[in-house]
């Protein structure tokens, strides 16, 4: 049985992310954060979740090298951790990309650093990191440049992966959904036209194509989600 980590599972992507893998007959370890309040509804006996701190290198170093001593191999690791920040330059200091850099890079480098390493001894794995169009064009983060500066990083970081495992069957992937429709963004944009955004379950779909027979010969690719918008 193949096994993927999905971080953020009990988010709206993590979760939709978890029940596709699951459907698939993956078995999957979703992290959650300590004291989350979101109480996640999906069982079995092929899922299980581990509470970790993210921002915690050793932790999160400890939790990946657990799962792969415990389960064989890693075959997918999905990196669904993330957050969000409005912000122009006069408003934006160096302390705002601190918090979003431990947001939106930090808590993806320290799974995917010992992920990488797990998978180059494997010779095969899928790392899929969710970017956004602020991260893959400056000329889309007028207005968050916390958040379009520390999500670009993301881009690089596929990059740098895919360069060192050329040769192995090791592929990170960025995953650049437009809005996601979730109760969250509904309610913060509500008179959005919702049937242009990008579903969580849309996003799923593709995510595991890419780890299937028929996707694993794409390689180092940028897969843009942008609905119809």
């Amino acid at each position: 049985m193949k096994t993927a980590i999905v971080t953020g599972a009990s988010g709206n992507l993590g979760q939709a992310v978890v029940k596709k893998f699951l459907a698939e007959g993956y078995f999957v370890i979703g992290t959650v954060i300590p004291n989350d309040h979101v109480s996640l509804e999906i069982k079995g006996q092929h899922f299980e979740t581990a509470i970790v701190d993210l921002t915690v290198e050793k932790e999160t170093q400890q939790f990946v090298e657990f799962a792969a001593i415990k389960h064989g191999d890693i075959d997918a690791a999905v990196i669904t951790v993330g957050g969000f920040a409005l912000g122009g330059i006069a408003a934006t200091k160096t302390s705002d990309i601190a918090s979003q850099f431990k947001l939106n890079f930090e808590t993806a480098y320290n799974v995917a650093r010992p992920v990488f390493m797990q998978m180059m001894q494997q010779g095969r794995g899928r790392i899929f990191l969710i970017g956004s169009r602020p991260g893959l064009d400056m000329k889309n983060s007028k207005g968050m440049v916390a958040y379009g500066l520390t999500k670009s990083l993301l881009f690089r970081l596929a990059d740098l992966l895919n360069d060192e495992a050329k040769g192995l069957d090791v592929v990170a992937t960025v995953i650049v959904p437009s809005t996601i429709d979730t109760p969250v963004n509904r309610k913060s944009m509500p008179e959005a036209d919702f049937s242009k955004w990008v579903t969580p379950d849309s996003i799923a779909e593709v995510i595991y194509f890419y780890c299937s027979e028929t996707g694993a010969a794409v390689r180092e690719p940028v897969i843009k989600l942008y609905g119809n918008s």
